[in-house]
């Protein structure tokens, strides 16, 4: 007769337990998902966004600790918000913002300003904000697109993208020990993808289901599972880290 030893189960600490966690652009897409994503691994979260109806609903799923309703591209409006926090907040994660599309010679001055500097900017912004409030060790997390190949009507975005990482490699250094990274984003399957598609929605989600290599989309769960990961592993900084499915891998 043998015996069998059960294996015990695996105990495993949150890997935020006990911190805070700033989201910005954290009323739905990925904001939101990050916030359920870090409030899941033991963090408080605290909510900011544009909407403030979406943000109390947010925050009543989450159990936030507090929202703040206001455009994070008007510095006077993000100062008062930095200014509003606590010292000793552990990680802030911009999501705030939208691509602007068009061809550039097409744009307007204001138009060409606003589609190159609003993420890029607001980065500075917040990293010159959140100096003195982010303790040690904590984290500085912001999004852009992917890089891609220049095609017309895409050109501010990829002037971004390619941009993005080197002001994060210099902000790391900047604000060290305090850590600075960036995710860069193929197709993420969110409200803003789906406003910015419209009918089309469906004809992408087929074809990236047909030619990614996980033959499925990326979802905002995806990218949330990235952020908590660069938030927790303190070795991390100043670096980018894409996530698309494997679409670079098979763009022609």
């Amino acid at each position: 007769m043998t015996s069998e030893t059960a294996a015990a189960p695996t105990h495993r600490e949150p890997e935020l337990l006990g911190q805070t966690v700033v989201l910005i652009g954290g009323s739905s897409g990925i904001g939101l998902e990050t916030a359920r994503r870090a409030r899941a691994e033991g963090a408080d979260v605290i909510l900011a966004g544009r909407d403030s109806d979406a943000l109390q609903r947010a925050a009543l799923d989450l159990d936030a600790l507090s929202t703040a309703g206001f455009d994070a591209n008007d510095p006077a409006q993000l100062e008062r918000f930095f200014e509003g926090l606590p010292k000793g907040i552990d990680h802030v994660m911009v999501t705030a913002g939208a691509p602007h599309y068009g061809c550039v010679l097409d744009m307007t001055f204001d138009e060409l300003r606003h589609a190159l500097g609003d993420r890029l900017l607001l980065a500075v912004d917040t990293a010159r904000k959140a100096a003195d409030r982010v303790r040690p060790g904590g984290t500085l997390l912001f999004m852009s697109a992917e890089g891609s190949r220049p095609s017309i009507g895409t050109g501010s975005v990829s002037t971004v993208a390619a941009a993005f990482p080197a002001l994060i490699a210099n902000l790391a250094l900047e604000l060290a020990p305090v850590r600075v990274n960036l995710i860069a984003a193929g197709f993420v399957d969110t409200p803003l993808s789906a406003s910015l598609l419209g009918s089309d929605l469906e004809k992408r989600r087929d074809q990236l289901r047909a030619t990614l290599p996980i033959r499925r989309v990326v979802g905002p769960a995806d990218v949330a599972a990235l952020a908590v990961h660069i938030m927790s592993n303190t070795a991390l900084t100043g670096a980018t880290y894409t996530i698309d499915g494997g679409e670079q891998l098979v763009s022609s």
